[in-house]
């Protein structure tokens, strides 16, 4: 407990003892349940803290999207990586939020990590064959069949021709 710098403010050391700092749990108690936000804004502070509330959201949804596509921290150093990195955070609350909603009417409450795993689980292969290129759609299992038919988006077909792969190193 004493190396956590959380708890450490709440105690006092004595010789080889530490005990509880009563007066200083009493004293942030006052804190519980409640924001303490500091702006250089002149907005009301209800405004600031539903800008701060939808901010925490679109944050939330994008560290559950790195849990779950796998992704490593990214720590930005330029202004323009940080507006990339908040563009993309909100892009993820979009889709997720209109999925969401294009589900509702159906009645639908997937678990987005199900979502995620069998959309990612679709595949294609594209095989040259005398020449001629084709695509062989892999099936749409588990929840990817549900998700194309709440976004009113067919699944492309089995079996279609294109043009002629080129081979990978040849391009």
């Amino acid at each position: 407990m004493v190396g956590n710098k959380g708890y450490r403010k709440y105690l006092r050391a004595g010789g080889k003892q530490f005990t509880v700092d009563e007066d200083k749990i009493t004293e942030e108690a006052r804190y519980d349940c409640k924001w303490v936000l500091t702006t250089n804004t002149d907005l009301p502070a209800k405004e600031v803290a539903l800008k701060y509330k939808q901010l925490w959201m679109v944050e939330d949804v994008f560290r559950s999207m790195k849990s779950l596509l796998d992704t490593r921290p990214v720590y930005h150093k330029c202004d323009e990586t940080i507006r990339g990195h908040v563009f993309c955070s909100f892009l993820a609350l979009l889709l997720r939020r209109e999925l969401e909603q294009r589900l509702a009417p159906k009645e639908w409450k997937l678990e987005w990590a199900d979502v995620i795993r069998d959309l990612d689980n679709m595949v294609e292969m594209e095989v040259t064959l005398d020449g001629k290129g084709y695509v062989f759609r892999g099936q749409a299992a588990g929840l990817a069949g549900k998700i194309f038919q709440a976004c009113s988006v067919a699944l492309p077909p089995i079996f279609r021709s294109c043009s002629p792969c080129t081979p990978a190193g040849k391009a």
